[in-house]
């Protein structure tokens, strides 16, 4: 609940704009912004060699030691090889943040990477907050704050914009000031080299001034953080993303100055799906996806409904409804049956819904009503073509008459310009989303399915598999450690197969033979008829070198067809390792798909599940493949199936009975257990995975492995924390009360919020420093909904027989932004305190808090709290009154 850390950022006290000769003509357009935003703190101009006029009317001063006030905020713009002498400067005068506004850094490569490094050094070195370099610097409205080099005006208003380009800012801000749109904040940060899209996204989430956020995104340098921020973000307020190098040819436009991997576009998209965001491909939809998120219009749903005046306009909201996904109603027999009542005989009888050229305002309002309130509509787009018998204006009265009451989104699109103006100042006055051309309302509904899908996607918290069925873990371990201590990069079949079994999935049972007499002798044993596979780490599909020999039905036709496969892979592959065979008895499942499961490591975001078609089919439908960020639960299992190009494949079709999806659900979350539980996994190829009514068993299974990019902590090569059930435990309280402290969930916000509501105004006020009632639907996502990473929330429960827990107490901590220390709060219910509960959840704590590398833990406590200061010094936390507030005492103590 304390200040943010990027206060000084955004609004700060006073500001000295700090320049070499070079660069003063961007240092007088940050003076003269300044001025025309009508900053009301102390502003410097440091800029040595430049006149007064440069300086905008300020006194330029030689150094910044030469300031006799204190800066919280420093700008800079100079040559590179001049700024770590300016920054030392700023760090000597304790200024609190510094935005680097000029380049020559990380572009340059290496030796700008130097440059770079060092700008980084002397920022953490003096606590210094760093935005940039290579930016346009910060814009906020509210705050009357103008610290860029843009030389657009910016007007406020409820949507911040933050990119990492200023190319692309300068031009976002002239586009937007010309068509009359404002911002809570502007956000140029360039490099990101300390301030990151995650940190300026943190902020924003708790900025009662920012509605929705746009963001433009060229590279993601700490996947963690960055989802860390957006997912916070999101959880408060609507998204919007954008992002260049999308494919290949952009990809190598970007390398070209970003020189940081770009990572897979599809992996990207996973990613703000499961952040919760929505994303857009061009930016003429920036705008239009926040508008219609920002309106506070929702869909519970993905069917759209369509009424027109006109068969054409009807048709190309159909057609591109179709192209985008978005599924059009099956309306209702009663909605037609309503509808054939006031509409004339032939009406098109189905969606879209043709009200016919000669429509007036009656047909307008009464199909407005039926349609609204069918059960399988979630959204209803209206169009309207000025035709001869048509009046726009009140027809589009009608349609705000006829949605009256209505919980359901409805968006409007009148197509033309002079006679529809008045219709559009209704729809405006009435808040309902209006666009030009039908696509743009397709577009628009588009964007509420997406949020409403993402949003479903981001309360997800997966759960490790081991809850109910424990993974033999350590043994799976053991082999892909011994075959990392051997410098090998690939597991043999036998080995690979193992790794499966110990994550209880399936496979086909198979011996691995090095000459024509254990082939046969294996055969034999696993019974025949079997299949004969190639065994090589050179080669990834034996099918296409001749590799795999089937339906070998016969003991002495074994050692031949060894013979055969050594020979025709030996001469389509010279060069290939061959370690034997793989011997498996042939599947025999009439019913069963074949289908691909895979683990990739993304260069940016880590481990990812892709699934998709099987073998050949897979390479014809290359780019076709779903993917997916784990950990999964069954929700998003389900979700990435829908998604995938195999749902249709999966349902019964002529004499094939439909597959559970259940099932292969349960298989792709083990998957993403071993993409959880073994860092060291590089890529694990299921091809094919045979699915059918009975279940699934893994035929053909690769796995390569590399050693772990991250650091040694559990889960840390994982863009996205999985709930953390090894931190669960219970307490036997003195007097015998048993209760289970875990992390918070999502799903405990209605416990939270009892929780907070029931104490008393003491306990609420030695919580919050402040008078609170009860918590707002923005603060119960804030505490429930945490990322399990930077921050922890441990709760005492007593499990109630509805299935919700009732909370005794929460202690939770937040990482600060040095990564070093963190922050901590703790509250007891009233009637369970003085019982042991408080010290014991701060013990967990602050267990947690040291295994996971932090150093210090801190927290602030009311002075008159005497309860939780004496808790404090019993548990070796020592104690100063903070100098800002005497009534205020911190704490801190070594982990």
């Amino acid at each position: 609940m304390r200040k943010h850390y990027l206060e000084s950022v955004f609004n700060p006290s006073s500001v000295a704009v700090v320049c070499d000769q070079a660069y003063c003509n961007i240092g007088r357009q940050v003076l003269e912004n300044l001025r025309r935003s009508g900053y009301p703190g102390r502003v410097h101009a440091v800029m040595p060699c430049c006149s007064e006029s440069d300086a905008a009317g300020h006194i330029p001063l030689e150094r910044a030691s030469d300031i006799d006030d204190a800066v919280e905020l420093a700008v800079i713009a100079a040559r590179a090889d001049g700024q770590a002498s300016l920054l030392r400067q700023c760090g000597e005068l304790r200024v609190s943040a510094v935005i680097i506004l000029s380049g020559g850094f990380s572009e340059t490569q290496a030796e700008g990477m130097a440059l770079q490094d060092e700008l980084l050094e002397i920022a953490c070195a003096y606590n210094i907050d760093l935005v940039g370099p290579r930016c346009l610097g910060i814009i906020r409205p509210v705050n009357k704050l103008n610290v860029s080099s843009a030389r657009s005006p910016v007007a406020a208003g409820k949507v911040a914009l933050v990119t990492q380009s200023g190319a692309f800012c300068s031009a976002l801000l002239d586009w937007a000031d010309s068509s009359g749109y404002g911002f809570s904040a502007v956000a140029s940060l360039g490099a990101t080299t300390d301030v990151s899209l995650g940190d300026v996204l943190d902020y924003l989430a708790q900025d009662p001034h920012t509605t929705s956020i746009l963001l433009y995104v060229e590279r993601i340098i700490d996947a963690r953080l960055f989802l860390s921020g957006l997912r916070a973000a999101a959880r408060l307020k609507p998204v919007v993303v954008i992002k260049s190098g999308r494919n290949e040819s952009g990809q190598r436009a970007a390398l070209s100055h970003i020189h940081t991997p770009l990572g897979s576009d599809d992996v990207f998209d996973a990613a703000i799906r499961r952040a919760g965001a929505v994303r857009v491909t061009v930016v003429s939809q920036l705008f239009a996806a926040a508008t219609i998120l920002s309106s506070g219009v929702r869909t519970r749903g993905p069917n759209l409904a369509v009424i027109t005046n006109g068969g054409g306009p009807g048709v190309m909201a159909a057609d591109w409804a179709g192209s985008i996904g978005i599924q059009l109603a099956n309306l209702a027999a009663d909605t037609v049956a309503a509808l054939s009542q006031v509409l004339p005989g032939h009406w098109s009888h189905c969606d879209p819904v043709d009200i016919l050229g000669d429509a007036d305002e009656t047909r307008y309002r009464e199909a407005t009503r039926i349609v609204m309130a069918d059960q399988n509509v979630d959204g209803l787009l209206v169009l309207c073509t000025p035709q001869g018998f048509t009046d726009p204006t009140a027809c589009a009265r009608a349609v705000v008459a006829g949605a009256e009451g209505a919980r359901k989104p409805l968006l409007a699109s009148w197509m033309g310009a002079r006679l529809v103006t008045e219709a559009r100042e209704i729809f405006t006055a009435a808040g309902i989303p209006h666009f030009i051309a039908p696509e743009e309302g397709v577009d628009a509904f588009r964007y509420l399915a997406s949020y409403r899908a993402n949003q479903q996607a981001l309360l997800q918290v997966p759960q490790p598999l081991s809850e109910y069925e424990d993974p033999d873990i350590y043994g799976a371990s053991l082999i892909v450690d011994q075959v990392l201590d051997e410098r090998r990069k690939s597991l043999s079949s036998a080995e690979a197969k193992a790794v499966l079994r110990a994550f209880r999935i399936p496979v086909l049972p198979s011996i691995d033979a090095r000459t024509p007499a254990e082939a046969q002798a294996a055969a034999e044993k696993l019974g025949l008829p079997v299949a004969m596979k190639i065994n090589s780490p050179d080669i990834r599909y034996r099918d296409d070198v001749g590799g795999v020999r089937l339906n070998i039905g016969e003991s002495g036709s074994v050692p031949l067809a060894f013979e055969e496969l050594y020979q025709e892979v030996g001469r389509n592959l010279p060069h290939a390792r061959l370690e034997g065979v793989c011997i498996e008895p042939m599947a025999s499942r009439s019913h069963a798909r074949e289908i691909r499961v895979a683990i990739e490591r993304d260069p940016v975001f880590g481990p990812v599940i892709r699934l998709g078609a099987a073998g050949a089919v897979m390479e014809a439908l290359a780019g076709e493949t779903a993917v997916a960020l784990p950990p999964l639960n069954d929700y998003l299992g389900r979700e990435l199936i829908a998604r995938s190009n195999l749902a249709r494949h999966l349902q019964a079709y002529r004499n094939f009975p439909a597959v559970d999806p259940g099932k292969v659900s349960e298989l792709l979350q083990r998957v993403s257990e071993i993409a959880c539980e073994l860092p060291g996994v590089d890529t694990l190829e299921i091809d094919p995975l045979l699915v059918d009514e009975e279940g699934a068993i893994a035929v053909g299974v690769r796995i390569t492995v590399a050693p772990p990019q991250a650091s040694g902590e559990r889960y840390s090569h994982m863009a996205i924390h999985p709930y953390p059930a090894n931190l669960e435990s219970r307490l036997v309280l003195a007097d015998g009360a048993e209760l289970l402290i875990r992390p918070i969930r999502p799903e405990d916000g209605r416990s939270e919020a009892d929780f907070v509501a029931n104490l008393s105004a003491e306990s609420k006020y030695f919580r919050f420093m402040h008078g609170l009632d009860r918590l707002t639907p923005a603060m119960l996502a804030r505490f429930t909904q945490i990322d399990y990473d930077r921050e922890m929330a441990m709760v005492a429960v007593v499990p109630g027989e509805d299935g919700t827990d009732s909370f005794l107490g929460v202690a939770r901590y937040v990482t600060n932004p040095d990564g070093d220390s963190c922050e901590f709060a703790l509250t007891i219910a009233d009637a369970w305190q003085a019982r042991g509960i408080g010290p014991r959840l701060m013990e967990r704590l602050m267990q947690i808090a040291g295994e996971r590398g932090l150093e210090t833990m801190v927290g602030e406590v009311l002075a008159q709290n005497s309860r939780m200061l004496r808790m404090c010094r019993r548990l070796g936390f020592s104690s100063k009154r903070n100098p800002d507030d005497p009534e205020v005492v911190v704490v801190s103590r070594p982990l």
